[in-house]
């Protein structure tokens, strides 16, 4: 028994070493990573311990250890509240809204794209589709307020010319989750068209010329050779899009909020800024976050594994 512990402390002191000489030999590619390493443990991992306060009722003079339990007392207020549903179904609909407009666009940009000649015309279309992910959140609502006015915007005005009755957008719930789909599919297509450009880069040519000679058209090209090449990729964007539907990001909708569309635009997202930061019930926000954060992390180990069993392709 003795000489079997010496030979495993031995094997981890040997494994140890081996370690470290490759730690020191790869020492420039480790400072590397570190920023990012850091970056992820300082704002992803660390703020996590706050993830106790869900299951206290948090008092910030007593601290969170001071703070008493109160087990999933804030987790059934939630789901009992009256609220809980439209929540869910705003927070789902623009979500699924949005994936099912936006993730196909790029990918159809990305190839017909691929299929330009290089020249100023190409080089034109791809400065105006990625020109738009540059813009800030403020000014992107600013130009769709003014788009959409109702008075003067360029929308109704073009709604009046055709004969149609002008609408106030902004302000009709029906319209809220279109609006805000739409505009987020123009401001980000074209720059998350480059991963798939990036993916198509690697066809070999050879593979085109053959199926050139065996009389392929140029759709049979793009559905036989360079799709397959790009799936890979689509599955893992996929599965990341989908592990993501219920993090809708507040700042947006709330520039775009007002009392009359709040009936389609109050998600969890927003439900959380307002009553963790403007209202102070760090509890409650913080146990509604996690059972967002929860929900998400379902769907994404879920989707990853269907994705593994049917296409062979996955996060981890």
């Amino acid at each position: 028994m003795e000489q079997l512990a010496v030979q495993e402390k031995n094997q981890n002191v040997s494994r140890m070493s081996e370690t470290w000489k490759k730690i020191k030999k790869n020492r420039q590619l480790y400072l590397f990573i570190l920023p990012a390493f850091l970056v992820i443990l300082i704002f992803s991992y660390i703020p996590m311990y706050g993830i106790i306060i869900a299951f206290k009722d948090y008092v910030p003079a007593l601290g969170i250890w001071g703070s008493p339990w109160v087990g999933f007392k804030h987790f059934q207020r939630f789901f009992d509240s009256y609220y809980f549903w439209d929540l869910l179904k705003n927070t789902l609909g623009i979500s699924i809204y949005s994936l099912i407009v936006g993730f196909p666009l790029p990918i159809i940009l990305a190839l017909a794209l691929n299929e330009l000649k290089d020249g100023k015309f190409k080089k034109i279309t791809q400065t105006v589709t990625y020109a738009p992910n540059f813009i800030s959140v403020v000014v992107m609502v600013g130009m769709i307020v003014a788009f959409l006015n109702p008075s003067t915007g360029l929308i109704n005005h073009v709604l009046d010319f055709l004969g149609f009755e002008r609408m106030d957008f902004m302000s009709d719930p029906k319209w809220f989750k279109t609006v805000y789909v739409l505009s987020g599919v123009w401001q980000s297509t074209g720059w998350s068209s480059v991963i798939y450009l990036a993916a198509l880069s690697g066809v070999d040519p050879e593979l085109h010329e053959a199926a050139v000679v065996d009389g392929a058209s140029r759709l049979r090209r793009i559905w036989h050779i360079n799709l397959p090449t790009i799936r890979p990729t689509m599955v893992i964007l996929l599965i990341m899009s989908v592990g993501s539907i219920m993090s809708l990001g507040h700042e947006k909708i709330l520039l775009m909020q007002n009392p009359l569309n709040l009936e389609s635009s109050n998600v969890i997202s927003t439900f959380v800024y307002q009553q963790g930061l403007l209202d102070a019930q760090y509890s409650y926000a913080t146990a509604v976050g996690l059972f967002n954060s929860v929900i998400n992390a379902i769907l994404l180990i879920s989707v990853n594994k269907v994705a593994d069993k049917l296409n062979e392709t996955s996060l981890f």
